[in-house]
């Protein structure tokens, strides 16, 4: 896939998946915002607010540092690296930043046109200038440790890579513990990764795969079944 190309066809993606987050969003805080099961969503920000823990503070800390603004774009550019000299191809480390980029880009013009406030509980972190909708930290999260696992999976075979994928339910979780996101927030930011990570393996990684040989007949088996080989 050409650079002109590849260029189109990531602002169709930003175009068409951004429509989608915004009308989701939309439906968050209008239509859907007082029916089930949102209505009783923030139960489980209340009661993760009430059993908060010293320890479990540092480790959902940690946790969210590591998909955060800088800390995600440490392990984005690890990853592209690695991908690049493990791999000996251009393929891999594209298919990354493709994945990356889509979900960021994605995730900051949805969070431009849908407004919503954050739960009301205490929070662990500082209110960055966003919305609550969706949550950035598990779409990075799930885009990082998804194309990973996809790639690793791809190439040995193994279904263990997909074990990456507890770290971003992991954030996920974190990111409700520190009542800095509903539950359709975070569940809205997993289905951001996902597909972030599938328009990345779609239009990326397949279009840099090499066409299976052709097979050919042998000679001998080319020959007319009613001729004896001599």
């Amino acid at each position: 896939m050409n650079a002109r190309r590849l260029l189109v066809t990531f602002a169709c993606c930003v175009a068409g998946l951004s429509a989608g987050m915004i009308l989701l969003g939309l439906l968050c805080t209008g239509i859907l915002a007082h029916s089930a099961p949102l209505t009783g969503e923030d139960h489980v920000d209340v009661f993760f607010a009430a059993h908060r823990v010293p320890w479990a503070n540092t480790v959902t800390d940690l946790l969210c540092l590591l998909a955060g603004t800088y800390g995600a774009a440490v392990v984005a550019l690890a990853m592209v690296i690695w991908a690049r000299w493990h791999y000996k191809s251009g393929a891999e480390p594209l298919c990354i930043a493709f994945a990356i980029l889509l979900e960021l880009s994605t995730f900051l013009i949805t969070t431009a046109i849908v407004h919503r406030s954050r739960p009301a509980v205490a929070e662990l972190d500082a209110s960055p200038p966003t919305s609550s909708f969706p949550s950035g930290h598990t779409a990075a999260a799930v885009a990082l440790y998804g194309i990973l696992a996809l790639i690793v999976y791809r190439h040995s075979g193994r279904r263990i890579p997909w074990l990456l994928l507890l770290i971003p339910a992991a954030v996920g979780v974190a990111r409700l513990y520190r009542g800095m996101h509903h539950p359709s927030d975070v569940v809205a930011g997993a289905i951001l990764g996902a597909l972030a990570v599938w328009a990345a393996q779609h239009f990326v990684l397949r279009a840099h795969q090499s066409p299976e040989p052709v097979a050919t007949a042998s000679p001998e088996l080319a020959r007319p079944a009613g001729r004896a080989a001599r």
